[in-house]
């Protein structure tokens, strides 16, 4: 399968509604956090970026003032007109606004991530050091933390550090790992700003209730590619972004995640096992190997329902007179799986043209599932390659819940409800 120029997916505003602050700090990837205040930002959310003094020598605060469009924090005593309070040197009336700004960040701060975050700033994190406002901020803040660290040479491997970062995730820190690449000082180590993917997953999971936690979860994606000779192949016009949704909310749900996927654009989901595959046989494989492990099985892959009855050796040429194709059914993995279940939940997709209601029931009601996902892929923004989908919900109990237009972010969590309230 051929890999190469894979594209990473971006669900819609995944984080719409939340409020994220972000700490800057001394290191030469600062710059990079200007490009993650954007990203954040598509992702839906509110960002409001707090600096460190050694921070401002990287990148100017004015910088993330007009990405965000809100003031930059600097100061412990500093009000959000950007007045100094106590011990500060500004003349005129105090300000109307908390002169205290970490008591009204850390109220209003559904997630604070430290990107980057230098050893400094981890060494004061661990010890619990309140000397400036983002440290301080850290200290009064409930919310999750996530820690993105980024520093130079040999520094991550150093013990001191080893122990600061140890002692943050046993209170229940994220602090991410560095990558391995070329540093500032012209080393190549492990000290690297990781890419943006992993950082937003990190934050996605550290925002997410994780009532999955504990359970492995096999999803399937994309669709397949049946050979018709070394060159030509059956498919479909699946794009795998519904299976990647449902891998990243399961993840972020704290499931233990496998996908299966066909042949697609998109770049692997971070934290999650991937299992490249092209054919429905080799799908098949996959699947049946891996099913009795887990607990619920997710089959949203278009996976191909004919194949050529013989595969030519060579390619045929164009010239020759073909008016004939010959197929055969492919196995129906879906079937074949929910009649050997033990215990798991199995749940089925229906891709349809019409009667949707009545032709998902069907399936789902002929290959025995718990739950099928149904959508008539005709709609506006629910067929094959879209960001969103229409859907409507079908389970064995009888309950059939029509949903609306929605991104396929919100909608693999809709499903991943569904799976919990299964009678």
């Amino acid at each position: 399968m051929n890999t190469t120029n894979r594209v990473p997916l971006v669900p819609a505003a995944r984080l719409t509604g939340k409020t994220i602050v972000l700490g800057v700090t001394g290191s030469i990837a600062a710059y990079k956090a200007a490009s993650l205040a954007r990203r954040l930002m598509t992702e839906g959310a509110t960002v409001r970026v707090v600096m460190t003094h050694t921070a401002q020598r990287f990148v100017a605060p004015l910088t993330f003032e007009a990405l965000t469009g809100h003031p930059v924090f600097t100061d412990l005593f500093e009000s959000e007109t950007g007045e100094v309070g106590v011990g500060g040197a500004s003349a005129g009336p105090p300000p109307t606004k908390n002169v205290m700004p970490h008591l009204a960040l850390a109220d209003g701060a559904d997630l604070i991530v430290i990107a980057p975050a230098s050893a400094h700033c981890v060494a004061k994190l661990a010890h619990g050091l309140a000397d400036d406002l983002l440290t301080t901020l850290v200290l009064a803040a409930e919310c999750p933390v996530v820690v993105v660290p980024a520093m130079d040479g040999g520094m991550w491997t150093h013990p001191a550090v080893r122990a600061n970062v140890r002692t943050l995730r046993q209170r229940g820190v994220t602090v991410l790992e560095p990558e391995v690449g070329p540093l500032a000082s012209g080393r190549v180590g492990k000290g690297r700003f990781p890419e943006e993917d992993p950082i937003l997953a990190a934050i996605c999971g550290a925002l997410c209730t994780k009532d999955f936690r504990g359970r492995r979860i096999l999803i399937t994606a994309g669709p397949t590619q049946e050979p018709l000779d070394p060159v030509r192949f059956l498919s479909n016009r699946s794009s795998g972004k519904m299976g990647w949704a449902l891998s990243e909310a399961a993840r972020d749900r704290g499931a233990d995640v496998v996908l299966v996927a066909g042949p697609t654009s998109l770049a692997p989901v971070p934290n999650v096992t991937y299992v490249p595959v092209v054919t429905s046989e080799e799908m098949r494989k996959e699947v049946v190997t891996r099913f009795p492990g887990t607990d619920v099985l997710i089959m949203a892959a278009a996976v191909a329902d004919f194949q050529p009855a013989r595969q030519a050796r060579g390619k045929v040429p164009k010239g020759r007179d073909v008016r004939m194709l010959a197929l055969e059914p492919t196995k129906d993995i879906l079937k074949e799986l929910a009649s050997r279940r033990a215990g798991q939940v199995v749940v089925g997709f229906a891709a349809e043209t019409g009667d949707l209601v009545a032709r998902a029931r069907g399936k789902l009601l002929d290959k025995a599932l718990d739950l099928i996902v149904a959508n008539d892929v005709t709609e506006p923004g629910a067929g094959f390659g879209t960001d969103t989908n229409r859907a409507t919900l079908l389970d064995r109990a009888g309950r059939c819940d029509a949903l609306p237009l929605m991104s396929k972010h919100e909608l693999a969590h809709r499903i991943l409800d569904a799976v919990l309230t299964l009678p």
